[in-house]
């Protein structure tokens, strides 16, 4: 019986080598594996909008004997999945909730000290310095790594006013967004098993127009190095369905201070910018809470006790 992380590491390995086609097919099992295990090659065919030789063709680059033994494979990772939830009832089924705390506290403490004596400092030191002189910086995360993009672009945009987050739903989307990437920008590239081969074709298109290419993920051998010249590496495996992305985000974190460091005069001009534009249009004027002494009240309850 095949693990069920085969397919995903053959499809990641093979990637490369694919044919347009198939790297259609590549990236709908990677985000609907769960509907392709139903689908027989002409209906897969179908609904990537490839001919069924080609998805055959497919399978046998992945090194299958045919469609039947990739179907089986994909079976396989439908099965990893829910045993993902036996795994965790294995580890925290048999404690209290108080010591589920515990665990999972220590457990990413653990996947921090991990990363920070793996990581290469170089290669951080290295995405400072593009980010830096980037014309545009493109920055990518889908499904549960949207959300560090999205801190991450929070942050950037304090200061840089070059900063863009791809996001999208579909790869035509994703190459409208990044139609103009070129030599002088760079892309960060957030990515964790399982790998979105969307973030994976972004990293590819940003790679064949020379911009500088960025990742965070897991491994060093992980497919998203495959088109980056600066790989960030930082632990997230957890015996669970949930990935701790505590790593990652303490990477993220260290990023955005080091260029807060490099920048800081640019920060605090920003910082009194948008601080002065709250200021002049009561964005926090109706519902910020203000500390006076030891009491707290809201704003808008002592607007109404002047006004009465």
């Amino acid at each position: 019986m095949t693990s069920a992380n085969e397919l995903m590491n053959r499809i990641n390995e093979r990637y490369g080598d694919m044919s347009k086609g198939q790297k259609m097919i590549a990236a709908y099992i990677t985000d609907y594996y769960d509907k392709a295990v139903f689908l027989t090659a002409a209906k897969l065919g179908e609904a990537v909008g490839v001919s069924e030789s080609t998805v055959v063709r497919f399978a046998m680059h992945l090194g299958y004997r045919g469609y039947p033994q990739f179907q089986q494979a994909l079976a396989e990772l439908v099965r990893g999945k829910l045993d993902s939830v036996q795994r965790m009832e294995n580890v925290y089924g048999r404690i209290t909730q108080s010591e589920i705390l515990t665990t999972v506290l220590k457990s990413d403490a653990k996947r921090i000290q991990d990363t920070l004596e793996m990581i290469d400092e170089d290669a951080f030191d290295m995405a400072v310095d593009s980010i830096l002189h980037a014309r545009h910086i493109y920055v990518i995360g889908i499904r549960s790594c949207a959300p560090m993009a999205e801190f991450l672009v929070f942050y950037l945009n304090i200061m840089f006013d070059n900063v863009r987050l791809v996001h999208t739903n579909s790869s035509s989307e994703l190459f409208e967004q990044m139609m103009y990437i070129g030599r002088e920008d760079v892309i960060i590239g957030i990515s964790f098993p399982r790998y979105s081969m969307r973030v994976l074709k972004a990293m590819e298109l940003a790679n064949n127009r020379n911009a500088r290419v960025i990742t965070l993920t897991d491994s060093v051998h992980s497919p998203m190095n495959l088109y980056s010249s600066c790989n960030l590496v930082a632990h997230s495996d957890m015996s669970s369905i949930v990935d701790s992305l505590v790593a990652p985000l303490s990477v993220i974190n260290a990023l955005i201070m080091a260029l807060c460091m490099k920048r800081q005069k640019k920060v605090v001009k920003n910082l009194e910018m948008v601080e002065q534009l709250w200021e002049e249009y009561q964005v926090y004027g109706s519902d910020e809470i203000d500390y006076i002494g030891d009491s707290v009240r809201m704003r808008y309850m002592g607007r109404q006790q002047e006004e009465s």
